[in-house]
């Protein structure tokens, strides 16, 4: 997958950008405030209809206007073209389009465009809490297992319809009975995907570890939400009184996560910031590893400010990792020599360059 047009309109400070990026590298330079980050948040927008940068659309409009819309040209692993579009009002009406026509949501378009951020926030893997890793795993699952975002969606229905149950007064033990039983079909389902694609992914992140940072016992584990020795069925059964009493229900699969180890500790307790960075990387490069291996396409990467965040050595690293992996990349920095300098001994790749002032965007030759 690679973007080959991006159009934004009215994007925080983005007025009218409209560039044809490179298939490979793109290098996007810029004052702080410029707009840079906004044209990586721009694709994010397109891949998955949020921002990584705020759960609220208001912000993102720019000011005095009524809405945005952002626009691509994906061109396919099978070499397709398909035009993307997103566009929100101020409110909060939101349109979402592929191949010309309206789709029911903004998972229609993440299936055309995967893609992987990797900025500051980015770190929140370690130090987080659950739902940020355990989004880190479903964004594998939800590309690779075409029936995982209808059994997630549908286990978010059961979940909201059993809470509403367990805050009433009176429970109806025939209608929590039908609650409960889809609830466990559906988290088995879930578990299943979850548990394939977890073990595909730990042994490339095993391989890309020794690469990245040279530390013994680290290790990955995945918890599936409730106890491993133990059916969900009985869990739910077991949990009850302390459900109704609290009005949620606390065990299952919206409560997995990903654990990560160093000897035994947390990795976040236990690793300097540099090396908590550089096992994120190798976290978000081999995600990108399993997901080509197993579909035969390629995700979008976009790192946010890489000068910053990575030292020279480290940076080269990833820059390798990302050139061996032939996927497209945008990058944002603050000087253009520093963000050129790491792809100067790739002679393969002749980097698009951009250059981001008071919203306006231009490509430099």
């Amino acid at each position: 997958m690679t973007l080959k047009r991006l159009l934004i309109q009215n994007l925080r400070n983005l007025e009218g950008v409209d560039i044809t990026p490179s298939q490979q590298v793109n290098l996007i330079y810029g004052e702080n405030g410029s707009g840079k980050t906004s044209i990586l948040e721009a694709i994010n927008l397109l891949a998955l209809g949020r921002s990584f940068r705020s759960h609220k659309h208001k912000p993102l409009i720019n000011h005095q206007q009524q809405s945005f819309t952002v626009f691509g040209r994906v061109h396919a692993d099978d070499g397709s073209e398909v035009p993307i579009g997103i566009s929100r009002s101020l409110d909060g009406d939101a349109s979402f389009k592929a191949n010309g026509v309206l789709v029911p949501s903004a998972a229609d378009l993440a299936a055309y465009l995967p893609v992987q951020v990797i900025n500051s926030d980015t770190f929140l893997l370690l130090e987080g809490s659950p739902k940020v890793r355990r989004q880190f795993i479903d964004w594998l699952v939800f590309h690779v297992e075409p029936n995982f975002f209808p059994a997630w969606k549908a286990i978010q229905r059961c979940l909201k319809h059993r809470n509403s149950l367990l805050r009433r007064d009176r429970i109806d033990p025939f209608e929590l009975a039908i609650w409960d039983k889809e609830l466990v079909g559906l988290t088995d389902i879930i578990h299943d995907f979850r548990t394939r694609c977890m073990a595909q992914f730990q042994e490339t992140f095993a391989e890309l570890l020794k690469e990245f940072i040279n530390i013994d016992g680290i290790a990955l584990g995945y918890y599936r939400g409730w106890d491993k020795d133990k059916t969900y069925a009985d869990v739910l059964s077991a949990s009850f009184e302390r459900d109704k009493r609290q009005g949620f229900t606390h065990l299952g699969s919206h409560r997995a996560d990903l654990k990560i180890m160093v000897n035994g500790l947390d990795a976040a307790e236990v690793l300097s910031r540099g090396q908590q960075k550089l096992l994120v990387c190798a976290l978000k490069i081999a995600q990108g590893y399993v997901f080509t291996r197993i579909t035969g396409r390629k995700s979008i990467y976009l790192v946010d400010d890489l000068p910053a965040e990575l030292d020279e050595k480290h940076r080269a690293l990833l820059v390798h990792w990302l050139d061996t992996m032939g996927t497209q990349v945008f990058i944002t920095g603050v000087e253009p020599e520093t963000l050129a300098s790491s792809w100067r001994d790739k002679t393969k790749i002749t980097p698009k360059m951009f250059h981001v002032e008071q919203g306006r965007v231009t490509e430099v030759s």
